[in-house]
């Protein structure tokens, strides 16, 4: 790889948080470019779960498993990130559905058991009414999301990264090929680009040309003041997901994406609040402390796009929304792509030019 490229990542969410990091430790010379700072918009308003659960074809299965072991090899180079492999109990579906998710994955290699009231109350001793029926993945776990891109930033800088404050207001082109961008008024010189920006993704492709298909749905997610152990792990019931975080607040959604956070979205959060605390035993203290309404960055046919923009030389686009999972395997697969040119073959059906 060449030490000499500079390479300009704007955002500092998770997945622009990879792959600054795994760039700067390719021997690059790497600027973080962000509005809001380390953690992004979106990453801080996660549910922050890992996994290759339900609802997707193989090949996106295959990138998440990947993915998800990615991370423990990131645990691995980078000790003290806020991971826990704390497993995953499901019954938010139908049992035909939960059953035909189990057989499929299963068949494809994913730990699942199926799981029966007892044994759901074993794994979750304090849910209220555990299911009769539901599967439990072990290997699933959760990344605390601002505070993991915040240690990646930092390590970043460590080897050599700058992380900057200010708002991108447009990207510098010469004859077809990005050579810069312009940051509050200012020209900032790159070998390559990422846009690694979320919500904010499309403003900055649009300056070069490129639009972006993606939507941006809302997301409600309710959060406890930091309380006693409560669950052990994730808990995905019908319309309440809620997991407990490394301080000790639990926190929840009608989604794991979060929920539709209403007209009304304080009501909305303290209605959901209530429900969160009668699904569980010991929460009589359990205290709301503030709901968050995240913006997640969703490509309009529900799957990422990373890869080069083939219209522009020089600029690469990495927006998702499973961006908790994806984030070591993208930044990963994206230093290798932009500094040695080999696309991962995973990535193949996850380019820009699909929506062409």
């Amino acid at each position: 790889m060449s030490s000499a490229k500079q390479i300009i990542v704007i955002g500092a969410g998770i997945i622009g948080a990879s792959i600054a990091w795994h760039l700067a430790k390719a021997g690059a010379r790497v600027t973080v470019v962000s509005e809001s700072g380390a953690g992004g918009v979106a990453t801080p308003n996660s549910f922050a779960w890992i996994n290759a659960s339900w609802g997707n074809p193989e090949t996106y299965f295959r990138l998440r498993t990947r993915a998800m072991a990615e991370w423990k090899r990131l645990a691995g180079e980078l000790p003290g990130l806020p991971l826990a492999w704390c497993g995953g109990l499901c019954f938010d579906l139908p049992p035909d559905r939960l059953e035909a998710y189990a057989a499929e994955h299963s068949s494809w290699g994913y730990g699942i058991e199926r799981v029966d009231a007892k044994r759901a109350g074993q794994i979750e001793p304090n849910l209220v009414e555990p299911p009769d029926f539901a599967v439990y993945v072990a290997e699933e776990g959760v990344a605390e999301p601002a505070a993991t891109a915040r240690a990646l930033l930092a390590d970043a800088e460590r080897l050599g990264a700058r992380v900057i404050a200010g708002t991108v207001e447009r990207l510098a082109l010469t004859a077809g090929r990005v050579t810069g961008v312009v940051v509050s008024g200012e020209a900032i010189s790159a070998d390559n680009i990422v846009i690694a920006a979320g919500t904010g993704a499309p403003a900055v492709a649009a300056t070069a040309g490129i639009r972006l298909p993606i939507e941006t749905p809302p997301g409600l997610i309710v959060h406890s003041r930091p309380y006693k152990k409560l669950l052990n792990g994730l808990v995905h019931a019908e319309r309440l997901h809620m997991r407990q975080t490394a301080e000790g607040r639990i926190i929840a959604g009608s989604d794991f994406a979060g929920g539709d956070p209403g007209e009304n979205p304080e009501a909305t959060a303290r209605d959901l609040f209530a429900v969160m605390k009668a699904a569980l035993h010991g929460a009589d203290g359990l205290e709301f402390e503030f709901h968050t309404v995240g913006y997640r960055p969703n490509p309009t046919d529900g799957f990422p796009i990373i890869g080069r923009a083939q219209s522009v030389d020089g600029l690469y686009i990495a927006v998702m929304h499973s961006g908790i999972t994806l984030a070591p395997a993208v930044g990963l697969f994206a230093a290798r792509e932009i500094l040695e040119g080999e696309r991962d073959p995973l990535l193949k059906p996850y380019g820009l030019e699909r929506f062409a």
